[in-house]
């Protein structure tokens, strides 16, 4: 059987068209799996970035400090020397349901009426310890009570008001504490009438548990967003710290910590 001249030439192209598109083949599959390579080390990333986010803001939420639980302990040491049955079992309730929260809570963020009610637990220990000589004033606005909040913000900011100048003021001791939304904006205000700031360059604000906060605000929320500040007063210190109103679903019917993180 004889090729024709068609036939001849039509197996020239083959010969040489079909190496060529088995290249091209072989090349788009090469950048196909480099490319879903590529996706698959992306995900893997933003999943380990995620886990450590998670993991370091579980960190920050895990600090105790033991300059509270060495001064509870001797308030309850010294309540039961003087046969303080009633307070001395307050105490140890309020410092049982402290620990049990600290070690419960898991949430990235929890409503602020669930953070009020274990700041008062502190509070109670913290009225026990120093009786008549505080004055503790609280003006918390209804429409703050569903807000998210980071947990612990409140608690942490009242703690350091006693460590850095409650603790140290001779005489009447005042907390006060001032929670309201500006629009879309929640603000925290924590005033003490404490021996105030230190005038020496050392002191920070990260002696007031400030960096803690700011970090874990900064984990949840755009940096913008976020506002926190410590400030001299003329007699005392006020912390106020803002941060962005979230009840536990927004507009488009999604968690919060789905919106957070798809930002």
């Amino acid at each position: 059987m004889f090729l024709t001249q068609q036939m001849f030439s039509a197996l020239i192209i083959i010969a040489v068209f079909v190496p060529i598109i088995g290249s091209i083949v072989l090349f788009m599959n090469m950048a196909y799996e480099r490319e879903f390579r590529l996706l698959t080390v992306e995900k893997q990333k933003a999943e380990l970035e995620k886990e450590f986010e998670h993991s370091q803001y579980m960190q920050l939420n895990a600090q105790i400090h033991p300059h509270f639980l060495f001064n509870t302990i001797n308030l309850i040491l010294g309540l039961a020397r003087l046969d303080k049955k009633k307070l001395m079992i307050q105490t140890l309730e309020s410092l049982s349901n402290l620990l049990k929260f600290k070690y419960q809570v898991k949430e990235y963020l929890i409503p602020f009426q669930k953070e009020l009610n274990y700041t008062v637990y502190y509070l109670t220990i913290q009225q026990n310890r120093f009786g008549e000589f505080l004055t503790i004033q609280k003006d918390i606005k209804d429409d703050v009570l569903d807000a998210l909040v980071p947990p612990y913000i409140l608690q942490t900011v009242t703690e350091n008001a006693f460590k850095h100048g409650l603790e140290k003021k001779v005489g009447k001791k005042i907390l006060s504490i001032h929670c309201y939304r500006d629009e879309d904006i929640v603000i925290i205000e924590v005033s003490d009438n404490g021996t105030g700031l230190d005038s020496t360059p050392q002191q920070t604000d990260s002696g007031h548990g400030l960096e803690n906060i700011q970090k874990r605000l900064e984990l949840l929320f755009n940096r913008e967003q976020v506002n926190v500040n410590l400030e001299p007063l003329k007699e005392g210190t006020r912390v106020t710290i803002q941060f962005p109103y979230h009840t536990e679903e927004t507009s488009e019917g999604v968690s919060v910590y789905e919106h957070i993180t798809r930002r």
